[in-house]
């Protein structure tokens, strides 16, 4: 029985109260508040269980099992940490030096179906229309923000559009805790590390995109930016490593820019204002919305391109589609804002010029509309 079978037994065994919901295909996400108190995210709705363990120390020790498997370790200073279970799925565990509850566990659930664009647009999350845009600006290698709120489907709709980077391609992926499963034959999964007993030995995503520019990549995806790595991810997007792609928590396009810059300016590298928010708008070139409904329903209500600063020195963002339609089925659908996209004459370069069958308009090499266009 070799480590990873060993693993698996062990910490399914110390998550026994959860067992039925890891299971389950239709729960998303589990939800531990201390050992009393658990609740499951299921077609995008929380339920409060009836389940519980049998007190702190039962949970503890399914704390310490998740935390061995990736080889971090839980001492009486520890207060947060991020780990995965076996089957892949994304483990934040926040201890009692900081919860009044006890140990808090969220586990957010590996999928065995991995997301497609097939997927997305049978249920509605995405038009045929706004599937081949997204398709074109892959393969065109425009760098992508993916922007939404916790539990929108950020990082799955990453890995879907992902898929569609060819495949002659390396790329790199960093991550805090390993999630992204991307399916082309040259990718290197690269993880952050925790500091050891010792307080030595941590690795950070600033370290990992630092060795990720020193490997040759051709493309770079961050699973989320969230700190000043996103200065690093801004200037390697403007030299040289286009179609580079990361998430971030905003509540829309012209937010995700501003939430940008913030966390740039966490870099400790001084910057002005002005010389960042250029870098910014030279390096994201396309911004995709994701949003929950009150449904539960997870879907892209907005595709955005991003242009040079206006003449205030303030972003343009241009909405190529919005969420403001109803389909067949009376729902909340996208649709073309009018806006032509401003990669049109990129596409006989790259050899697309001839593939398109629903975007022939939208890549028109005419003078961009001014439709949509917003400054912050």
């Amino acid at each position: 029985m070799d480590r990873e079978d060993i693993f698996r037994i062990t910490t399914r065994k110390s998550l026994r109260p959860v067992i039925e919901w890891l299971d389950d295909p239709s729960v998303s996400e589990i939800m531990i508040n201390g050992h009393s108190e658990i609740y499951i995210e299921r077609a995008g709705m929380i339920e409060k269980t009836t389940a519980r363990f049998d007190d702190e120390e039962s949970l503890g020790a399914a704390a310490r099992n998740i935390a061995q498997y990736t080889n971090k370790r839980i001492t009486p200073t520890t207060a947060r940490l991020d780990s995965r279970l076996p089957d892949g799925s994304r483990v934040h565990m926040v201890f009692p030096r900081c919860s009044r509850m006890g140990i808090c566990i969220a586990i957010r659930k590996f999928s065995r179906q991995a997301l497609t664009l097939d997927i997305l647009t049978r249920s509605g999350s995405l038009t045929m229309e706004a599937r081949e845009y997204l398709e074109t600006v892959v393969g065109l290698g425009r760098n992508m923000i993916i922007s939404g709120g916790t539990g929108t489907g950020k990082t799955s709709l990453l890995n879907a559009i992902s898929a569609m980077i060819p495949a002659n391609e390396r790329i790199i992926v960093i991550e805090d805790s390993s999630e992204l499963q991307l399916q082309q034959p040259h990718v290197v999964c690269l993880e952050t590390a925790s500091a050891d007993r010792n307080g030595e030995g941590q690795v950070t995503i600033r370290d990992l995109f630092h060795s990720a520019l020193r490997m040759r990549p051709d493309r770079i995806v961050i699973g989320e930016c969230r700190g000043g790595e996103a200065l690093d991810l801004i200037q390697a997007m403007t030299s040289g490593h286009g179609g580079s792609m990361s998430t971030l928590h905003a509540n829309n396009g012209r937010d995700a820019l501003s939430r940008l810059e913030t966390l740039a300016l966490m870099s400790g590298v001084e910057l002005p204002l002005s010389a960042l928010r250029a870098q910014i708008s030279s390096a994201i070139e396309v911004i995709v919305q994701t949003s929950r409904l009150a449904n539960g329903r997870r879907m892209v209500t907005e595709i955005s391109e991003v242009s040079q600063l206006n003449i205030n020195g303030s972003y343009t963002v241009r909405p190529i589609f919005e969420a403001s339609t109803l389909n067949q089925r009376d729902e909340l659908a996208l649709s073309w804002t009018g806006s032509v996209s401003e990669f049109g004459h990129l596409l006989a370069r790259h050899g697309l010029d001839q593939g398109l069958e629903l975007t022939h308009s939208i890549f028109s090499q005419a003078k961009p509309v001014n439709s949509g266009e917003a400054g912050i």
